[in-house]
């Protein structure tokens, strides 16, 4: 048996602060891109398209946006729960030198997508589904990702010029790093701790 998928499975990391600022290999890009591209997804709809980001006034814009996004967070937060916080890296849009803003079109595919007519989520997770391989295909290149999630979807789409009806999933920061972090960031900085597999796993329900 290969170990190499799960080697790269326990190192994946979400990247803050380890971008190296170095020039992402078009080379590499597409490998990544192709992987993502080779997801899964409900009825074949393939529901998902990738925006490059490489200009810099751009990414800048989106920064400052979820500068706000952040401080806005921050407010909620109280005492030891806020300082905690403010020791967290949230994102590396600037740093990272490319932002992949990765998609999901309801209407990819047609009225009748095969699978997506009982539920309607299957097409948003057939995204995800695309979003992990794009993300474990960098860390087996050796470049690191980093999600942001602190933005409003209508700012984002709006920056990008997505068309109506297309949503904004992701915007993931995507370069070359110095290293990746052993031990993931909202753990180190006591964020959370996480579970351990077997607090996750039930016998035949939820109680079992």
């Amino acid at each position: 048996m290969s170990t190499d998928l799960y080697d790269v499975i326990a190192r994946r990391r979400d990247v803050r602060a380890e971008f190296s600022g170095e020039t992402v290999d078009l080379g590499q890009l597409r490998r990544i891109l192709q992987a993502a591209h080779e997801a899964p997804s409900v009825g074949h709809s393939q529901p998902w398209d990738f925006v490059l980001v490489f200009d810099e006034e751009t990414r800048a814009e989106f920064a400052d946006h979820v500068e706000t996004e952040r401080q806005t967070f921050a407010e909620q937060l109280e005492g030891e729960r806020r300082e905690t916080f403010e020791k967290i890296k949230v994102e590396g849009i600037r740093e990272s030198g490319l932002g992949v803003v990765v998609t999901y079109d309801e209407s990819r595919g047609g009225q009748h997508v095969l699978g997506r007519h009982a539920i309607a989520d299957t097409g948003l997770y057939s995204t995800c589904l695309a979003i992990q391989n794009l993300w474990l295909a960098a860390t087996a290149e050796g470049l690191g990702v980093g999600w942001v999630s602190f933005y409003r979807e209508e700012f984002l789409a709006d920056l990008v010029a997505l068309p109506d009806g297309v949503r904004p999933v992701a915007w993931l920061c995507l370069g070359p790093v110095r290293h990746l972090q052993a031990v993931p960031d909202l753990v180190r900085h006591g964020w959370r701790k996480g579970r351990s597999l077997d607090e996750a796993i039930h016998l035949e329900s939820w109680r079992g």
